[in-house]
């Protein structure tokens, strides 16, 4: 099925609001059924395995197929959906396992990492419990008896394990939200200095009281309570390390979309390379609008126009070289060049004044659709119980008297890939039942909105890459730069050091605000 089929059916649920003929959809509904009366069976069932696109998700073959048609295609097309089937081939397969091989190897470094520190904290919690049963088993007859300081000691033991477990629990046992191409450098020291300082706290133990059976069961009892006080002081040093170094704001890195040179700006703390990508790409979804291919075919279809009406004529024979062909193209080029910022000018006049048009009828036709709908209260609820319907029931109600006007603006606007009409119903009707007005339901439709507000499997990229000359686990510095690329676009982050910034202080005494009044012989005074 051509893209341009593809792209009739994305909006082929308007077709049943647009005022099509009683003979087109029975021609529609026809066509729709006999692909499964064929075989119906498999074409509910069939599994399709398909590679990863070569080129954008969103292809330039589908806006070029849109800009062919008329504004009236709604009224008299009818929109062909069905099951399709493709072969794969051996390469297919073996780029798929791959990709499989790689997720699992993302998944197995996750879960190492995770098993390797709950195998550390849980060892770090159970060795202060450890220091004070061992005696207790071992040799229990010959330890001296516990007085009312060491039992108030246990009491602090338990106590400060409390404060540990929970503020361990709140810094290091969360989701992540991102698999980094290296390792937290910070987070890697801190284990291994926890490992090292128990590690030498029980060597010690069992060097010192374990072999000589120490009967001084109070001193035990004070040794495990200074190893728990060295494990809060630790757990301080991993909050300055991880989370209060990075807070104060050092570098202002810039953002640029590669595409359409949409730049944000972003302050950042001493972090590393991927860590400061991660940043920026939680930032990004947020920020920036939703990145539409189809708003950039218009500049490359009018110079593929301008260079498509230039001939060259190899009038020395084929042995001349194609430079010189090239520099003749590109002289014609620059003699048409006066003409073509005339047709761009035209070109987008006259598209702001389509856009504008549409808009107005869009407007209209949402506040007419809303004041249809009235919201009941309880006491005339009871009245008429026959007319009343949920908030799905009357978004299906007045949607036909906006379907039209929306997918014409939505067409002219090239968002028509990222709302379906499932989207725009449950957006209607999430309006209805919170009392929205008609201005609040049309924003979300005549101002692109950040990557978030849309359907996640529209514009989520499963996977960045991270281009960076320096390492990534290398601190930010004054002028590096990285680049983060995904499927259809790349971000260029260009990261700048905060200057040094030195304030002095003047001194004003309020006596010295004193005036006069200067009078001359030229004035009215």
């Amino acid at each position: 099925m051509s893209a341009a089929m593809d792209t009739e059916s994305t909006y082929s649920g308007y077709s049943h609001y647009s005022g099509h003929s009683k003979k087109a959809h029975r021609q529609g509904r026809d066509r729709h059924k006999s692909p499964r009366s064929k075989d119906g069976s498999r074409s509910e069932k069939s599994v399709t395995i398909q590679t990863p696109p070569a080129e954008p998700l969103l292809g330039n073959d589908a806006s070029r197929a849109e800009e062919g048609q008329d504004d009236n295609w709604g009224e008299t097309t009818t929109a062909i959906t069905g099951t399709s089937e493709h072969s794969i081939s051996q390469e297919d397969i073996a780029r798929i396992s791959k990709d499989l091989e790689d997720s699992v190897g993302l998944d197995c470094k996750r879960y190492l990492g995770l098993t390797v520190a709950a195998v550390l904290g849980l060892l770090v919690f159970l060795t202060p419990i450890a220091f004070i049963l061992l005696p207790q088993i071992l040799w229990r007859d010959d330890l001296e008896p516990c007085g009312t300081v060491c039992e108030g000691l246990f009491i602090s033991v338990a106590f400060k394990l409390l404060i540990l477990l929970i503020g361990t629990w709140a810094l290091f046992f969360r989701q992540p939200k991102a698999d980094l191409p290296r390792v937290f450098v910070f987070r890697a020291l801190l284990l291994v200095l926890i490992f090292l300082f128990v590690f030498s706290y029980w060597l010690f133990y069992g060097v010192r009281i374990l072999d000589s059976k120490d009967t001084n069961y109070q001193g035990i009892v004070q040794y495990a309570v200074s190893l728990v006080d060295a494990l809060l002081f630790i757990h301080y040093l991993a909050i300055v390390l991880l989370e209060l170094r990075q807070l104060q704001p050092m570098f202002t890195v810039k953002v640029v979309r590669s595409t359409d040179g949409e730049s944000r700006y972003y302050s950042l703390g001493h972090l590393s390379i991927q860590r400061a990508a991660l940043v920026v790409l939680e930032n990004y979804y947020r920020d920036f609008t939703v990145y539409n291919p189809a708003l950039l075919t218009a500049s490359k279809s009018r110079a593929a126009k301008h260079m498509a009406g230039l001939k060259v004529y190899n009038v020395d024979g084929p042995g001349n070289n194609a430079s010189g062909q090239s520099r003749a193209m590109i002289a014609a080029a620059a003699r048409r060049r006066d003409s073509s910022h005339n047709e761009l000018y035209y070109e987008e006049a006259d598209h702001e004044r389509r856009v504008r048009k549409r808009r107005a009828r869009l407007v209209v036709a949402v506040e007419e659709a809303f004041t249809h709908i009235k919201r009941l209260q309880a006491e005339e609820q009871q009245k008429a119980p026959g007319e009343m319907m949920d908030p799905r029931e009357a978004a299906q109600a007045i949607f036909p008297s906006m379907a039209r006007a929306l997918q014409k603006y939505l067409r002219t606007t090239r968002q028509q890939q990222y709302h379906s009409m499932e989207s725009i119903l449950q957006h209607l009707s999430f309006c209805i039942t919170n009392n929205m007005t008609p201005k609040a339901f049309l924003e979300r439709y005549l101002n692109p909105g950040p990557t978030l507000q849309y359907d996640r499997d529209r514009w989520f990229s499963k996977q960045w890459t991270l281009v960076s000359e320096e390492a990534v686990t290398s601190s930010l510095q004054d002028d590096v730069v990285f680049v983060l690329k995904c499927l259809d676009f790349s971000l260029v982050v260009n990261v700048k050091k905060i200057p040094f910034i030195k304030l002095s202080e003047e001194f004003i005494d309020p006596k010295s605000h004193k005036f006069v009044l200067r009078l001359q012989s030229e004035t009215s005074v």
